[in-house]
């Protein structure tokens, strides 16, 4: 009997044991495990263009720093809308990452529109020195305002008017001209000041446009002219740089808010490490297409800028309430 009695209190020993184990909680059970996270990237150009690549590197860097667990599929060539469309679905949460043009947020009136103004920056390595410091950093901040985290930048050189029956050497070649300019008040202003029409329309429409006489030319890099073929129309591509406007990572807000704080840290580090590789690939991606239009016909030459800068001096009156980050972006050495 007095066997069975120590049996009897041994088991019930290990019960109570048991459950005292059972309601320390974590100490024996494994951490939850983190969630899988799928991101939608959008971009409206072709699959082997640049900012595609960067954002493809982009998603690369993601996949190896989180083992798998968290994906970026990114949508190449408008297959999720035109930029107007696709900042729409960012504030929505619909798309979690897009590429865009800081042209098309100037119907927000954010500070990074003042980038756009003709001639704003000196040159690439101004630009750069401008979008890469604290100026820039704030330009980006300021898209919060309007559901987007701006996570970094992309480069897209410079554009250039390229025309069907004459090149736009002078500022008086372009008076009479239909040119296609990004649905920006600045843009349009911009043809205006040098006598042109500025007619705003959604990239995927030029081409059509073009061919059709429905515009006599548009005002792009190098890269969008050859990629989008452009130049099948438009033979003459005057580099007369007038804007290096740039692009911009955008992440939609709400889904930002859904991440923690360690993934944020990791979809921006990644970000910024992809846009070093876009400046890369942008470099040999333009030097090429130059030679490659050649190649095709087109009429490629460097008119001198000063006349331009000139003739849109006055455009910047226009828009006092850039009046602070235009100092601040010429203040930059």
């Amino acid at each position: 009997m007095k066997k069975a009695k120590l049996i009897t209190s041994a088991v019930l020993a290990l019960f109570m044991g048991a459950i005292l184990l059972t309601g320390c909680g974590s100490s024996t059970q494994a951490p939850a495990a983190k969630k899988n996270i799928v991101l939608k990237a959008a971009d409206n150009q072709v699959e082997n263009y640049p900012t595609v690549k960067g954002l493809k590197y982009m998603a690369k860097l993601l996949d190896e720093r989180t083992q798998g667990r968290i994906k970026m599929e990114v949508y190449p060539g408008g297959q999720m809308g035109q930029e107007k469309e696709t900042i729409e679905m960012t504030q929505m949460g619909t798309l979690a990452v897009n590429r865009i043009s800081a042209g098309s947020l100037a119907s927000f009136k954010s500070k990074l529109t003042a980038v756009t103004l003709p001639f704003i920056f000196r040159d690439a390595d101004h630009m750069w020195k401008v979008l890469e410091g604290p100026v820039g950093k704030d330009l980006l901040k300021d898209l919060e305002k309007d559901g987007m985290i701006g996570l970094s930048y992309y480069d897209s050189g410079a554009r250039s008017f390229y025309t069907k029956g004459k090149a736009i050497n002078t500022p008086a070649d372009a008076k009479g001209q239909k040119i296609r300019v990004l649905q920006s008040q600045i843009f349009v202003d911009f043809a205006e000041a040098m006598g042109a029409s500025g007619t705003p329309m959604s990239y995927s429409e030029v081409y059509s446009a073009l061919q059709t006489g429905l515009i006599d030319g548009a005002e792009n890099n190098p890269p969008s002219l050859w990629a989008m073929k452009h130049y099948e129309s438009a033979k003459f591509y005057a580099l007369d740089e007038h804007m290096m406007v740039p692009e911009v990572v955008t992440f939609s807000k709400k889904v930002w808010d859904t991440l923690s704080p360690e993934d944020q840290k990791i979809v921006a580090q990644a970000a910024l490490e992809s846009s070093a590789e876009e400046k890369r690939l942008w470099a040999e991606y333009s030097n090429e297409s130059l030679k490659e239009l050649a190649a095709k016909g087109v009429i490629i030459s460097k008119p001198d800028k000063e006349p331009f800068r000139q003739a849109v001096a006055p455009m910047y009156a226009k828009y006092p309430e850039y009046k602070e980050v235009i100092s601040q972006i010429q203040a930059v050495k």
